[in-house]
C-alpha cells in the first residue's frame, strides 16, 4: 500500500514544477509587458498633459451649474439716481407634486391646481420671468442705473435680485432656480459667497430710497400718459420707482405707490410695459 502512494507523489511534484516553471515564464512575459507598456506611456505623457487644462475647463463648467453666473455691466457711482423696478403679485408658489417639489404652471401642473380646486390660469411664474429677462437684459441695466429689483409673491414672499444676475433662458432652468430659491432663502454667484438672489423681510418701503417717486402701472388708471414725455417730467436727480403686475389677471393696489399710470389704452403684458419704461429712462438719460 505504501509504493502506490509514493508514486502518485512523484506524479504530483513533477506537474507542479511543471506549473511553477509555467508561472515563472508567465511572470517573464508580463514583467516585459509592463515594461513596453511603461515605455508608450511615457511617450504618451505630453499628450496627456495637454488634456490636463480641458479637464480642468469641465470642472469648471460644472461648478458653473451650481450658482448663477454674473452679467457684464459698468457700475455707476451709487450716489447717482437710478430706476428701481417692484413686481407685484408674481405667480411663484412651491407644492409637492408626486414625490417632488415644483414650482407651480398651468402648463405642467393643470391637472394637480384642479384637482386642489385651484384656477391654473393663476399659476403663471412664466410672467415674472419675461419680466426679469427684459429688466436684465436692457442697455439701462448694462449701463449700470438700475439699482434694484424686487419681486413679490401672491403670497407675501418678498424677494430681492440683484442686477448683476444672468438669470437663466430657458423656463425649465428658471424654475429650477426658483425651486430652490423658495426652499433655501438664498442663490449664491457661481464660485463666490455673494448672494445673487434672497429672500428678504417685508415691507419693500424700507429698502427703497427716501427721495424716490413710487410710480404704480394699472391699464385702469384714468390717467393715461405717454411714458417718454412723463419721465421728463422728474428732476435728473430723482429716483424712480416703477411698481409693475407680474400676474395673468387682476390689479395691483399697493398703498405706498405716489401716483397710479397708464401707458396705454389696452392690456399690455408686464414684459411690454417694462420695455416702454427702459426706453423711456434710456432715452432720458441718453443711453444707446
Amino acid at each position: 500500500m505504501v509504493r502506490p502512494y509514493a508514486v502518485k507523489g512523484k506524479k504530483k511534484r513533477r506537474k507542479t514544477e511543471e506549473r511553477y516553471d509555467k508561472q515563472e515564464e508567465d511572470e517573464e512575459e508580463n514583467h516585459d509587458q509592463e515594461l513596453d507598456s511603461v515605455q508608450t506611456k511615457e511617450e504618451e505623457e505630453p499628450d496627456q498633459e495637454e488634456k490636463e487644462p480641458e479637464e480642468e475647463e469641465e470642472d469648471g463648467d460644472s461648478v458653473e451649474l451650481e450658482g448663477i453666473p454674473l452679467a457684464p455691466s459698468t457700475q455707476k457711482p451709487k450716489d447717482q439716481p437710478g430706476v428701481i423696478f417692484i413686481l407685484e403679485k408674481a405667480s411663484l408658489e412651491v407644492a409637492k407634486v408626486g414625490k417632488t417639489y415644483q414650482l407651480l404652471n398651468s402648463d405642467d401642473h393643470a391637472h394637480f391646481l384642479m384637482k386642489n380646486n385651484k384656477n391654473p390660469g393663476d399659476y403663471r411664474p412664466d410672467i415674472a420671468h419675461q419680466a426679469l429677462l427684459m429688466i436684465l437684459d436692457s442697455p439701462l441695466n448694462k449701463a449700470g442705473r438700475l439699482r434694484a429689483v424686487y419681486v413679490r409673491t401672491e403670497k407675501g414672499v418678498l424677494i430681492e435680485v440683484k442686477p448683476v444676475v444672468r438669470l437663466p433662458r430657458t423656463f425649465k432652468r428658471f424654475s429650477g432656480i426658483m425651486l430652490q430659491l423658495l426652499q433655501k432663502l438664498s442663490i449664491n454667484a457661481a464660485g463666490k459667497r455673494q448672494k445673487l438672489l434672497r429672500v428678504i423681510k417685508n415691507p419693500v418701503t424700507q429698502y427703497l430710497p427716501i427721495d424716490s417717486r413710487k410710480i404704480g402701472l394699472s391699464y385702469s388708471s384714468d390717467k393715461l400718459v405717454k411714458m417718454h414725455d412723463y419721465v421728463e417730467t422728474f428732476s435728473d436727480e430723482t429716483n424712480l420707482v416703477f411698481v409693475v403686475g407680474a400676474m395673468a389677471h387682476g390689479k395691483i393696489e399697493p398703498d405706498y405707490v405716489d401716483d397710479y399710470i397708464a401707458v396705454s389704452g389696452y392690456p399690455l403684458s408686464a414684459a411690454y410695459c417694462i420695455t416702454m419704461i427702459c426706453q423711456a429712462m434710456e432715452r432720458k438719460w441718453n443711453i444707446l
